[in-house]
């Protein structure tokens, strides 16, 4: 082994994320998302159902967040679910409904890829591409995001280290992709409390060793709606560069996930308490990671 294979071997012993940590960018990433930037000075705030159901219920969902000046919405066409009887979402058919959304509210689209044959579509018909926590180890998957021109919501595996989330995101830059967003939404432990435990920690955790945004999603960590609005003002005193919450006109008769999901009114108390916190802690929070 000659001098310049030792000195190779030593730099990737010191610098394990060679894209996604500071030592290779000494500025914090700001992912656009048309006039949204998720990593600027802003707290950005991702809202919608957790499955498009019908035309009538995206439409109203829709027309209900942008009214409350959302401008990010969240929506699965395909859904990967526990049990094979469960609603599996409406495919391309509700990519068609979500870009009809883009249409007729003006808000950009986070919706999930869930397979090699479905991210095709999904980069076709979505702005924000999302791999969820069930596919944050699906290396081919995570590949071909990176190969998108879109930008990469990435979800941490339920039960995925710190180390594995942020090399998941390294997948995904290493093929030219840049603008990838992590999202911390709850690991599986012990505690059955809350249907996840919401790892806040992570989010510093993340700050200290990668430019690259994080937000967060309360939802999914609480499992109930009740628990959503705390841990998402929680969070953002952590100093998350975002929140993407579950909404729904009629949680009762959601296909998925209702009992997580904030009404409209619920949803606005939500808006003005993390704009409060955000208003205290977010410059901080800029001013350290840059």
């Amino acid at each position: 082994m000659n001098s310049t294979e030792m000195k190779d071997i030593s730099t990737m012993k010191q610098k394990p994320y060679r894209l996604v940590g500071w030592d290779t960018k000494l500025e914090k990433t700001v992912v656009k998302v048309g006039d949204v930037e998720i990593g600027g000075d802003e707290l950005t705030i991702i809202a919608g159902p957790c499955a498009v159901e019908s035309h009538e219920q995206v439409m109203t969902i829709a027309a209900g967040v942008s009214q409350l000046g959302i401008k990010l919405f969240r929506g699965g066409a395909y859904k990967p679910r526990t049990s094979p009887y469960s609603f599996q979402g409406l495919g391309l058919n509700g990519l068609k409904m979500l870009a009809e959304v883009r249409d007729v509210f003006g808000l950009r689209i986070v919706t999930e890829a869930v397979s090699i044959e479905t991210i095709d579509l999904v980069e076709e018909y979505a702005d924000v591409i999302q791999i969820g926590a069930r596919n944050m180890h699906n290396f081919d998957l995570l590949r071909r995001a990176g190969q998108a021109r879109k930008p990469v919501l990435l979800k941490r595996g339920m039960c995925a280290t710190l180390e594995e989330f942020i090399f998941a995101a390294e997948y995904i830059l290493i093929e030219g992709n840049s603008d990838v967003i992590l999202c911390e939404r709850g690991i599986r432990t012990f505690n059955d409390h809350t249907r996840n435990t919401l790892d806040l920690a992570v989010v510093p955790a993340v700050r200290d060793i990668s430019h690259l945004p994080i937000i967060v999603d309360p939802s999914h960590a609480a499992g109930d709606y009740k628990k959503v609005i705390p841990l998402a003002c929680a969070s953002v005193g952590a100093g998350t560069d975002g929140i993407i919450v579950e909404v729904h006109h009629q949680p009762e008769k959601a296909l998925s996930d209702g009992p997580q999901a904030l009404s409209f009114a619920m949803l606005s108390r939500m808006i003005d308490q993390v704009n409060q916190i955000a208003s205290i802690v977010r410059q901080d929070v800029v001013t350290l990671a840059t």
